[in-house]
């Protein structure tokens, strides 16, 4: 079948799937449902350059999402007075000068290789040093960290529009993207995986456990949005106003990423992908590739998490599970098809659907079950059929992906791959 009409079959199949959803379930339901799909769609298009482009096994999705929504939280949730008029940030602010004297002592002892000394006494020092400006910082903050409890809380927000937020998401999980490419990219795809997925468990350890700075398992809400919220325009308004801003945004960045792909850039990342051998031997540097790639996904990750994060309007810590935010994309992405933009906004659109709607419908199922077995056969249901039909999600979500593995190994919508004669 050609691609195009291929493509515009899946689509239109999707539409359909999405107006049988909508006669169903009403114009609220339905556009929640898709406002938070276009969220995940941003989540796969970030995966999807890191492992369709350039085959990097990336399992810690989760952090760059809890970092993508912390930021944007910090950044536009209202002004908490009640610590900027106390002494405590005066405090943090002290903190904050320790840490970044303490960053710089740690990567002066890391270069110390230049200076002659043996690379085995350089890694001895820059360890004994980290530890000590862990143990320093750990003892400035403390005190603060209690103080900004009792007295405000936590620290708030800063009360900036919601698209500074999403920036500065982006920008964090791209920097510590970075960081953690700079150390795991030189690792075998398994250990990548088991290093990205312990960093995130890392990540979301930390934002739960700091109540000074997001409350924990408290929780911060509501958070603002970018457009009217439903209080202001009613639920179908407001989800149709965010839902044009995160198509906006899916757009612009498809196009970006498109003439990326096709530029000489792609064709590098892929020839890395490819045969990692060749391409060295072609004067390229591998690792440096890659961090770029990887960074660029994580951005794309960060900006997802904070447009998730900001629609659902609360920041919960505890909330960032690896089925919702690390299966769940990489499944999307293996249905849609590694490599494929399309193909990733296809299937994180399908597969959020289906996940969305399994519970519901098999509800439905189990419920005409339960009054036909009543009927014919005096049949007595268990009475967790509610929690049963929850669990059945993860059921019918492993199934499709197996359904697709075995007939459409390379995705519903293929990587293009040019011949030439």
């Amino acid at each position: 079948m050609n691609t195009r009409l291929r493509d515009t079959a899946l689509f239109a199949g999707l539409l359909l799937v999405a107006l049988g959803v909508y006669a169903m379930m009403g114009p609220a339901y339905t556009l929640r449902m898709v406002v938070e799909a276009t969220c995940y769609a941003i989540l796969a298009l970030g995966l999807t350059i890191q492992w369709g482009y350039a085959g990097l096994f990336n399992a810690g999705i989760m952090g760059f999402v809890a970092l993508g929504g912390a930021m944007t939280m910090l950044m536009s949730f209202p002004v908490n007075q009640d610590f900027w008029n106390s002494s405590a940030p005066a405090g943090l602010g002290r903190v904050l000068l320790i840490a970044l004297a303490g960053a710089a002592l740690v990567y002066a002892a890391s270069r110390l290789h230049r200076l002659g000394v043996s690379r085995g006494l350089r890694t001895a020092v820059t360890v004994i040093v980290l530890a000590i400006a862990y143990l320093v910082f750990m003892n400035a903050l403390t005190p603060v960290a209690a103080e900004i409890e009792s007295t405000a809380g936590f620290v708030g927000g800063l009360g900036l529009p919601v698209g500074i937020g999403w920036i500065a998401g982006g920008a964090v999980a791209g920097l510590v993207g970075y960081f953690i490419g700079r150390i795991c990219l030189g690792l075998r795809s398994d250990y990548l995986a088991i290093a990205t997925l312990g960093i995130a468990e890392i990540i979301k350890a930390l934002l739960k456990n700091a109540d000074w700075l997001t409350r924990g398992t408290l929780t911060v809400s509501p958070l603002p949005w970018p457009v009217p919220a439903p209080a202001e325009i009613g639920f179908v308004g407001s989800r149709a106003a965010y839902l044009a801003v995160t198509a906006v945004l899916i757009v612009a960045i498809y196009i970006l990423l498109q003439r990326a792909y096709h530029a000489p850039w792609g064709r590098m990342m892929r020839a890395i992908r490819d045969n990692e051998t060749a391409a060295e031997s072609m004067g390229k540097d591998v690792n440096r590739r890659r961090l770029e790639i990887f960074v660029l996904g994580c951005i794309l990750m960060g900006i997802g998490g904070a447009a998730l994060i900001t629609f659902v309007r609360i920041f919960d810590p505890s909330g960032f599970v690896p089925l919702n935010h690390t299966f769940l994309v990489w499944v999307m992405v293996i249905l849609g098809g590694a490599g494929n933009n399309l193909g990733a906004i296809f299937g994180a659109l399908l597969i959020y659907i289906v996940w969305t709607m399994s519970e519901p419908a098999t509800l439905f199922a189990f419920h005409l079950m339960e009054q036909y077995g009543r009927d014919w056969f005096g049949w007595q249901p268990p009475a967790d059929l509610d929690s049963r039909a929850l669990q059945m999600r993860v059921f019918i979500i492993g199934l499709t992906i197996t359904l697709v593995l075995r007939y459409a190994p390379r995705g519903l919508m293929p990587e293009p791959v040019k011949h030439v004669d």
